[in-house]
């Protein structure tokens, strides 16, 4: 009986988080209208969650990059077919590692500074603040952060795709000896702009929503104390992970499935 109520405790507490969460994403969605009156505060978020994450986005994407050329070609030319690398890196960067890898490291670099940043504002009652001079902090605190998130990730993820196909191509062509003219055409040849960039671009988009909305909910709900911040960082970088993992199954079923 014991286990039972922890079970049924843990299933209600779960839905009243995700009901929670829900209306959390409404009221938010309802105040981005001021990243097109104020879009000095979009530009500043940017710059924060965006441009500061480039450099490990494109060390991350070379090195991806390098490997997929290097384990493409040691399993190609078993069967005579290293003609293909190209295609393949390409392949495997734009549907599936692009999105998802940049996803995760947006999710351990930029969502876990906007949960700690929001619940560090929310424990020096910086956001009590704003309400007692009848400024709404979703207007002005969440809202262009959330825009933030939404835009950073697919171009990040484009950035992480290009890097990549270029250090396949480092070590396809420079180091291996394939021939560069059979690496792009192989590429132009066998991709597909809406089955593949256009869906990785979807993908993206997705990501970066579920990430931000995940972080800036964690960061808003904490306990207001340095115990409590920790707990919702923590929650954002797991919980960030594994909703990535789970909706990319549920996309590619969806667009790649018979």
């Amino acid at each position: 009986m014991n286990a039972l109520q922890r079970l049924g405790r843990l299933g209600i507490e779960a839905t009243l988080a995700l009901g929670a969460a829900g209306i959390f994403f409404l009221r938010v969605v309802e105040q981005l209208w001021i990243v097109v009156r104020r879009p000095a505060l979009l530009v500043q978020q940017l710059f924060s969650v965006g441009v500061l994450t480039v450099i490990i986005i494109v060390l991350a994407g070379l090195f991806v990059g390098m490997v997929l050329g290097l384990q493409g070609y040691n399993t190609l030319v078993d069967f005579g077919a290293e003609s293909s690398l190209g295609l393949v890196v390409a392949l495997f960067l734009t549907r599936e590692l692009g999105p998802v890898l940049t996803a995760l490291l947006f999710t351990g670099r930029a969502g876990s500074a906007l949960t700690a940043e929001i619940g560090l504002m929310k424990t020096t009652e910086q956001l009590a603040a704003l309400e007692m001079m009848a400024v709404n902090p979703m207007q002005r605190v969440i809202a262009p952060r959330f825009a933030a998130g939404a835009i950073a990730v697919p171009l990040l993820a484009a950035m992480f795709s290009v890097v990549g196909i270029f250090g396949g191509y480092l070590i396809g062509v420079e180091l291996l000896g394939v021939d560069a003219g059979v690496f792009w055409s192989s590429m132009r040849e066998g991709m597909d702009f809406k089955e593949d960039i256009v869906n990785g671009v979807i993908k993206s988009v997705v990501f970066g929503l579920c990430v931000t909305w995940i972080a800036l909910f964690q960061g808003y709900t904490c306990v207001p104390n340095a115990a409590g911040i920790s707990r919702a960082t923590t929650r954002t970088v797991v919980t960030g992970s594994l909703s990535i993992l789970g909706i990319d199954y549920v996309l590619t079923a969806l667009m790649f499935g018979a």
